[in-house]
């Protein structure tokens, strides 16, 4: 019996001292388990911290562009300041390599309706602006035919684009033959800054029975000023024009009589640069005598214009001389070197509205023009007015500089005439100081 008990009493505490391993193994292991939390914790807040910070730095320091901290007469970083046609001309000469572009068959444009309409629903799109993607191209188009009233029906009238990078030309293909025709109205239709040519492809054969031209105008879309001159009585030819200046700067100078109703300049196929003439017709055609009246014989530079309706040039090359006639560009007195100086230059071609969108963008090159001002008199205002979606901002493209005198005005144009500004030759003209103080650029 008491060998029992003391056996029962053995086994009883061996009992105890197991369960007490037991537990003090479950609390080791809890403390291990509570002191690696405790040691992980930190590191994955840090690790978490440096998750949420790092990145936005690095987007930070990868989103801020490089700009060059001068624009004059420097070549820019890459080939973000530059216009698309000196892009498109340094190209031709082999200044730029042209991107190697494959034809890619998934990227075709679809068929809808049969290859039989299909060259009906086409229509090719020249001088592109550069950096045009087809999202935008088709979007601006389908906005256009509807606002404008040319679509037929809901939905987009444009289904598909094809770009060509290499050459900035696209097709688009409509989904109806009537749109496509009516389309064919925006001939000349301002897209980013650059005039639409708007033309049936190579491979267009009319469709019988169906009218081959828009059977409506576009009145009031701003830019839309046809890129085909016809040959009519009243089509003017203007010869003579300096090779630098671009389009919309001849167009400015002949809108000062009237509203043009088709322009075309003239440009070298090869390096798409001006060949010096161009030809035009305005919307009110009992204006082309005034028109050639007062741009006959110009002096812009160091060319005189010749300027007369082209019926009469392609008859007989010999034309009546006349006197060359002050005419008023709006806010310009000396677009053409003559008139009275002012005190406020008007510089052309330096910017593009891509460039004064980003305010950093546009600090640097307020900073850059009135430095370079500074240089030749004081300056005491500057004012370069910037885009603002859906709104046509007066002046734009231009850059107004009021010096403290005439004599500073005249020192500046003398010095910054035909300089460059990120690689874009610098027109300059005097400008009327009241007009400036009214904003009225």
């Amino acid at each position: 019996m008491g060998e029992d008990r003391d056996g029962k009493s053995d086994d009883r505490k061996r009992r105890d001292r197991d369960r007490r391993r037991r537990r003090s193994r479950s609390r080791s292991a809890d403390r291990y388990r509570r002191d690696r939390r405790r040691s992980r914790s930190p590191s994955r807040e840090n690790n978490d911290r440096r998750r949420t910070t790092q990145p936005p730095a690095k987007l930070e320091k990868h989103s801020r562009r490089r700009k060059p901290s001068v624009y004059w007469d420097i070549a820019p970083v890459g080939f973000e300041h530059i216009t698309p046609l000196q892009y498109k001309a340094m190209q031709a000469a082999g200044q730029i390599p042209a991107p190697l572009i494959e034809s890619n068959p998934q990227a075709a444009l679809p068929v809808v309706g049969g290859t039989i309409t299909r060259q009906s629903r086409r229509l090719y799109i020249g001088t592109l602006p550069f950096g045009a993607t087809e999202e935008e191209l088709m979007e601006f188009f389908n906005h256009q035919m509807h606002v404008s009233g040319l679509a037929q029906a809901p939905g987009n009238p444009v289904l598909a684009c094809q770009i060509n990078l290499d050459k900035n030309f696209a097709f688009l293909e409509f989904r109806s033959i009537d749109e496509t025709t009516q389309a064919m109205a925006f001939d000349g239709i301002n897209f980013k800054g650059q005039s639409l040519k708007i033309r049936r492809p190579h491979d267009y054969q009319p469709m019988p029975g169906i009218s081959d031209a828009p059977v409506v105008n576009v009145p009031g879309i701003p830019g839309v000023v046809s890129t085909v001159v016809q040959d009519t009585p009243h089509k003017i030819f203007i010869g003579g024009l300096p090779n630098y200046l671009n389009e919309e700067q001849v167009k400015e100078l002949l809108t000062s009589f009237g509203q043009l109703r088709a322009f075309n300049l003239v440009k070298d196929s090869a390096t798409g640069l001006s060949k010096g003439f161009a030809f035009c017709e305005y919307s009110d055609v009992t204006i082309t005598d005034q028109a050639i009246a007062g741009l006959n014989g110009m002096q812009l530079g160091d060319k005189k214009l010749m300027v007369q309706r082209a019926s009469i040039g392609a008859k007989n090359n010999q034309m009546n001389t006349h006197a060359p006639v002050q005419i008023q560009v709006p806010g310009l007195n000396m677009l053409t070197g003559t008139g009275p100086p002012t005190e406020v230059l008007c510089l052309m071609n330096l910017v593009v509205p891509e460039e004064l969108r980003d305010d950093e963008e546009y600090e640097d090159i307020l900073e850059d023009i009135r430095e370079e001002c500074n240089k030749y008199g004081v300056v005491r205002s500057l004012e370069i007015p910037r885009p603002i979606d859906g709104i046509d901002v007066p002046g734009l493209g231009k850059v107004f500089v009021e010096f403290n005198s005439v004599l500073d005005c005249q020192k500046a144009q003398q010095n910054l005439s035909g300089r460059k500004f990120a690689n874009r030759v610098v027109v300059t003209a005097a400008y009327d100081p009241e007009k400036y103080h009214r904003r009225e650029f």
